[in-house]
């Protein structure tokens, strides 16, 4: 179910309830309006989003945002915009936040981050420039390749295929303690 669960019909103002909705693998229970005439289903679809491996100056940059627990980096992160293209949306990213152009981008994979309802479009994503940090950023870190310490949950994923594809070994870090790799 979606993260914005709403409690009347957007279309109406209708209490929605939960009911069987018809699907392809039988009835799925959905919030819905109750008035057949409306029609509305709050399908709960997961906000897609894109996860960039910034490679700079041969490093990979790690972010810590504000809101982050002292101590825990991960990719630079951000939601797609309407129609948006996802390459175009890991630079825009990058730019915002890091203050970098990125002069190439490559698919590492797709990966559900649950807690938010998200799916997250990964890439890998060369970048050229200074470093300038963005306003949702506190800090970043630079890592050698071989130095990450994937993290056991949606883009930590992804930086394990990416170390994997370049046959480079790793473990996944502890997430419940801050350090190399720990975010979302």
């Amino acid at each position: 179910m979606s993260a914005e669960a709403f409690a009347f019909c957007p279309r109406c103002a209708k209490p929605l309830a939960e009911r069987p909705i018809a699907g392809d693998g039988g009835p799925v229970v959905r919030r819905a309006c109750p008035d057949p005439a409306c029609g509305f289903v709050q399908w709960g679809n997961p906000t897609p989003a894109v996860g960039a491996l910034v490679e700079h100056e041969g490093a990979i940059l790690l972010a810590r945002n504000r809101a982050w627990p002292e101590g825990w980096f991960a990719l630079v992160t951000g939601y797609l915009e309407a129609r948006e293209d996802p390459k175009a949306a890991v630079a825009r990213e990058v730019k915002e936040e890091l203050g970098l152009e990125v002069t190439e981008t490559h698919l590492i994979g797709n990966y559900i981050f649950g807690k938010k309802n998200e799916v997250m479009l990964c890439y890998h994503a060369v970048a050229t420039g200074t470093v300038r940090l963005g306003e949702e950023l506190a800090e970043y870190r630079r890592c050698a390749p071989a130095e990450l310490r994937p993290w056991p949950r949606a883009t930590g994923f992804a930086v394990a295929d990416w170390m994997r594809a370049r046959g480079l070994p790793f473990e996944f870090a502890d997430f419940a303690s801050p350090g190399r790799g720990s975010g979302g």
